[in-house]
């Protein structure tokens, strides 16, 4: 437990929530009478809490702001989570979603295994090589098991983790045409030279990728792949959690997101400090990946180079959700989701040790 506090985007490790914790009362809304709350996860994006009802089963309860994933928006995940459970990756079923006032609530059974990333800061790295290899080898299963699914890319949300902005062939107009759509992000973005930022740091990175997108199959992915959503059992990956950030993007955007959310210690280099890159861990998990799905010629070449990029279109939408969504909005957070990480991860990838790692990556088998 955290004392009601969640884990932040600051240098400090526990915050106040941007939104209040889940009550008796809402429980009892929406699982009936005598369900009672058993824990209270500290991730911060979504009020979430394991729930024991009168029969003594429990069950996952999130909920969310309507304003930023609605019942209908919720299907979206649903359909694809079905999807995969049905070719035999292990994620927990879905079973109700209800609308009540702003929020709307998704109850999930509890998968097995045990959350032990429970305690740790979600852009972390592994903790071991087995976890490594396990969570490799089950991103591989996981993007054979999404192959025929065929779903539209999701539309624009905040907190989204798509891959169409900096794919487009004019990226600051991709950006331009999205700050238009959402009004808090246009807001935030005009007080800003964000132009001449994205030309600085991110518009190299999109020259070099660009001639190597075209070979890259559209897949539906995870595009959230990290220890803390996946459930555990003695080294191996007993569930698949948190498809929040799901979209149809391409199987090296979801194993690019995956490195770039565990290779680097974020908070270290945001404090000044050192990156305590985990080569071996990268290494471990691309080798394990490789021995269920092999990467194409095209996705060995594309890897590396999406490394910078592979963040830049959450973050913004990151904005997006701390300014438009959260109620009386949350510039601090605003402001380092774009100088921290919407600029500052690219400008580590592009720094001398950024450019070290996607050399060592680029050379792994």
């Amino acid at each position: 437990m955290t004392d009601g506090r969640v884990y932040g985007m600051g240098l400090d490790p526990l915050v106040e929530p941007d939104w209040p914790a889940l009550t008796s009362a809402e429980v009892e809304a929406v699982l009936g009478a005598d369900a009672r709350i058993a824990w209270r996860s500290p991730r911060p994006l979504s009020a979430t809490a394991r729930i024991r009802l009168p029969d003594h089963r429990e069950v996952i309860l999130k909920r969310l702001p309507r304003a930023l994933r609605d019942a209908a928006a919720l299907g979206e995940e649903h359909a694809f989570m079905d999807h995969l459970r049905a070719h035999g990756i292990p994620v927990p079923s879905v079973l109700r979603t209800a609308e009540l006032d702003e929020f709307a609530y998704e109850v999930q059974e509890l998968g097995p295994g045990d959350d032990a990333y429970a305690g740790v800061f979600s852009w972390s790295p592994y903790r071991s090589l087995a976890d490594a290899a396990a969570a490799g080898r089950m991103l591989a299963r996981l993007h054979l098991a999404a192959t025929g699914y065929d779903a539209p890319a999701r539309p624009g949300r905040p907190l989204q983790a798509g891959f169409t902005l900096f794919s487009a062939i004019d990226p600051l107009a991709a950006v331009a045409c999205r700050a238009a759509l959402r009004p808090a992000l246009g807001a935030f973005l005009a007080g800003r030279e964000w132009r001449a930022d994205m030309t600085r740091v991110q518009l190299p990175a999109c020259e070099r990728l660009h001639p190597l997108l075209a070979d890259l199959e559209p897949l539906w992915t995870h595009n959230d792949w990290h220890g803390t959503n996946l459930l555990w059992r003695d080294h191996a990956v007993t569930s698949v959690i948190d498809f929040g950030l799901c979209d149809r993007t391409t199987a090296v955007h979801d194993l690019t997101t995956a490195i770039e959310r565990a290779a680097v210690d974020w908070i270290s280099v945001r404090a000044g400090g050192p990156a305590h890159v985990r080569f071996d861990q990268v290494r471990a998990l691309l080798e394990a990946y490789e021995s269920v799905r092999p990467r194409t010629p095209a996705e060995r070449r594309a890897l590396p180079a999406l490394l910078p990029l592979v963040h830049c279109e959450y973050e913004l939408s990151e904005i997006d959700y701390f300014l438009g969504v959260v109620p009386g909005g949350n510039p601090e957070n605003a402001e380092i989701a774009y100088t921290d990480y919407f600029l500052g991860h690219t400008e580590w990838w592009e720094s001398v040790s950024g450019r070290e790692l996607r050399a060592a990556i680029a050379a792994a088998k």
